[in-house]
């Protein structure tokens, strides 16, 4: 009787705590922008184990103490015979369960047979002190409807009842659209979070979500999550998530892509900032627009667009697009291969000033976007110090860039850092004036003396 008492406290003990966890505000575990690689831009659909474990390496040697910790497998981990520099979409070989329910390729994750799927990479990632992620299509396969494969959790519920082919995905056709107030719809769902839960999964990136705007799915997905117990961070992707739709989705989800997919092109960048005016009321705790990857470094190793290169952008037009996603405070999700970094790319990633911006800046708003030129602060919540961060955005000439102090809530004696080169200027004056060469910027903390 005694032991009798003893498992049911346990087991109430258990619930509660398993209760208690999923009930916990999910914005809370991601309070400053998440940080981690993609293996998106350098390996497209193709990407490996050895490699994904090397770009591991790498962050937990190089990055982890400056913050970096998400490692994140992107498109297609369960296709047999994809081919880079695109998607096979003509034979491609699926493997999934007797459940309709992806799962990793073998051939290219050697540690995945026997029902194992990701877990022992992602014990690999873990063991190294960071967290591992990967993504998915929204929806059901083709394949588990086609097949009428039974949906794990229910009594009888197939594929074939919860699918639309209304609004399918128009550049991958992998899967369905779910509708959402199916019965089924929920416990798909739950089934394949559940089955990322027990791998170990710390992120999950959810593709084509966002245009048009799929409120019903991405609330399934809400719910499939907080039901596992398991702290996982939502990523919503990808295309221009509405911004009328603002209110609901940093109800639902950590983070949310602005824009298509940003290249090593500089009207990217610049399309960015503009759609970006948009989202700085939305910037917050725990929910955060995203900027998209950051295309720096080696990429296309295997990649979607063009060939095997460092990036494009000049050194001027890197130092740009990471002043930029700093401190607008967009997650930061690296997508050259890491491995592969120069001694100028991992500056950029682990300059000790720019990432505390990008961790304590609150009250992020834009000054100006005007005639080719851009002013951006915050405020260190921590300091109190104000950033400013200028952007020649034209193409062609310097120009001189110049903000009113008062705007920063500085008078008119002013002590100023360059945050990427350290340089130190004391000044006075009603403005703070800059000149900048075409694609070129500036970000100082500055401080009233």
């Amino acid at each position: 009787m005694f032991k009798k008492a003893l498992t049911i406290l346990f087991v109430c003990g258990m619930t509660s705590f398993t209760q208690a966890q999923t009930n916990s505000s999910f914005k809370s575990w991601a309070e400053t922008p998440p940080m981690g690689w993609n293996s998106w831009d350098c390996y497209g659909s193709t990407v490996t184990e050895a490699e994904v474990k090397k770009n591991a390496d790498y962050m937990a040697a190089k990055l982890k103490k400056a913050g970096w910790e998400y490692v994140v497998v992107d498109i297609r981990w369960f296709v047999e015979n994809d081919k880079a520099g695109g998607y096979n979409q003509t034979d491609p070989r699926y493997v999934m369960d007797e459940y309709g329910r992806y799962l990793p390729y073998d051939g290219r994750f050697p540690s995945a047979p026997g029902g194992k799927g990701f877990k022992a990479l992602a014990d690999y990632v873990h063991n190294k002190g960071l967290k591992f992620g990967i993504h998915i299509m929204r929806g059901i396969p083709v394949e588990a409807v086609k097949r009428k494969l039974p949906i794990k959790g229910t009594q009888g519920i197939t594929a074939d009842q919860i699918y639309t082919t209304d609004l399918q995905c128009k550049w991958l056709r992998d899967n369905y659209t779910i509708v959402a107030d199916k019965p089924g719809a929920q416990e798909y769902y739950n089934s394949i979070l559940e089955l990322y839960a027990s791998w170990g999964v710390d992120f999950i990136k959810v593709d084509d979500l966002s245009r048009p705007y799929h409120k019903g799915e991405i609330e399934l997905i809400r719910k499939a999550i907080d039901r596992t117990g398991r702290k996982i961070i939502l990523s919503t992707s990808p295309g221009e998530t509405p911004v009328a739709d603002a209110n609901h989705v940093k109800e639902h989800a950590n983070m949310w892509r602005m824009v298509d997919d940003v290249w090593d092109v500089w009207k990217d960048l610049v399309h960015l900032m503009d759609v970006a005016q948009g989202w700085y009321a939305y910037t917050a705790p725990g929910t955060w627009p995203d900027c998209d990857m950051i295309p720096l470094g080696r990429i296309a190793i295997r990649g979607e667009r063009g060939k095997d290169r460092m990036t494009r952008l000049s050194k001027d037009e890197q130092v740009s697009l990471m002043t930029f996603f700093t401190i607008f405070r967009s997650p930061l999700m690296f997508g050259g291969d890491l491995p592969s970094n120069d001694a100028f790319t991992l500056s950029l990633l682990n300059n000790k000033e720019i990432l505390k911006m990008h961790k304590d800046g609150v009250e992020v708003r834009q000054l100006f976007m005007e005639n080719g030129k851009v002013a951006i602060t915050s405020r260190n919540s921590k300091t109190g110090e104000r950033y400013l961060a200028l952007f020649n955005i034209g193409d062609k000439d310097a120009a001189t860039i110049s903000v009113d102090l008062k705007a920063l809530g500085i008078g008119n004696e002013y002590k100023a850092k360059e945050l990427w080169t350290g340089e130190t200027i004391k000044g006075s004056g009603a403005t703070f004036s800059k000149q900048l060469e075409a694609h070129a910027s500036k970000v100082f903390s500055i401080t009233g003396k």
